[in-house]
């Protein structure tokens, strides 16, 4: 396990260069640059500041300057909010993203685990088949739509929740709910399939025949085989929940990484938009690693080698 941790922790760096290489120079080609299109400097300002930000340079000496300061740990400045840097920012956007993101997974792995569980207890039955449409619906209605409904329904019909904003804890219900939606279809789907596989395997049968209890071979012995998708599915899902959703985050006006991506990408924030590539690419490679050794440990049989 040791050996995997080290080689997947070396191997990152090659993949997180490509990463920041390719953003650095797509970024570039969109047309204008962070002060271009502000009609409201006249060009002496401009000039001035793509001095000030060091893109008046030619682009290879801007790769070279920004790499140098990525080896220090340095994102560099936001060319959006004067004074800032992108260290800065992610740090005061991302527990909120943080603290929504693992809300509404919990959601998600609680109801998903258990539609799945007893999807699969009760396979062809009635039971089976509307646990199944509901994860359906879940997937194919977007957050988009199904934000607007819950505010509609839970804020101004029935007045239980607020509609928007942050800082009390009764604001994340209807965010983390929203978010959650196509995850608890996505698991419990994965759940029902995982458990289906494992609970007609010979040492399940052989549990049964020892005389446990029905509860002691689902929940200690099934479980523990059947939920190795989801922890694969665990990932790349909580990355993304973690590193912001731009969509819920737009509606409930929730201040996290996601509303602060979109924006840094449509006023042309090069260092933003470069930051949180990176930031999420290095989330996304250490929670695919953590899922690894999860199932690893899940799965004795499984082989690092």
């Amino acid at each position: 396990m040791l050996k995997l941790i080290i080689r997947r922790l070396l191997g990152m760096i090659p993949v997180l260069f490509i990463i920041i290489t390719l953003t650095f120079f797509l970024i570039r080609l969109a047309p204008g640059n962070p002060f271009a299109n502000d009609k409201a400097f006249p060009e002496e300002v401009i000039q001035a500041l793509n001095k000030q930000y060091g893109l008046d340079k030619p682009l290879h000496i801007q790769y070279f300057n920004y790499i140098t300061e990525l080896a220090k740990g340095n994102l560099g400045p936001s060319t959006r909010y004067a004074g800032k840097t992108v260290n800065e920012m992610i740090a005061e956007h991302l527990p909120t993203s943080l603290a929504l993101g693992l809300i509404a997974y919990g959601f998600a792995l609680i109801l998903g685990v258990s539609i799945g569980i007893i999807s699969s207890l009760r396979q062809n039955s009635s039971l089976d088949y509307l646990s199944m449409a509901i994860a359906m619906f879940g997937i194919s209605i977007p957050s988009f739509v199904l934000g607007p409904l819950l505010v509609i329904v839970f804020s101004l019909t029935l007045f239980w929740l607020p509609p928007a904003r942050w800082g009390e804890p009764k604001h994340l219900i209807l965010p983390a709910l929203t978010l959650s939606a196509i995850y608890i279809a996505y698991i419990a789907r994965l759940t029902r399939s995982g458990m289906l596989e494992v609970l007609r395997a010979d040492y399940i049968r052989t549990a049964r025949a020892k005389g446990l209890t029905e509860s002691v071979v689902v929940l200690r012995h099934a479980l523990r085989g059947g939920i190795i998708p989801v922890v694969s599915f665990t990932g790349p899902a909580l990355t993304f929940l973690l590193a912001g959703t731009i969509v819920v985050e737009k509606i409930f006006v929730i201040p996290g990484l996601g509303r602060i991506f979109i924006e840094a990408a449509n006023s042309r924030d090069y260092f933003v938009v470069m930051g949180l590539t990176l930031f999420v690419s290095i989330l996304l490679v250490i929670m695919n690693l953590l899922v690894d050794i999860v199932i690893g440990l899940l799965d004795p049989r499984i082989s690092y080698k």
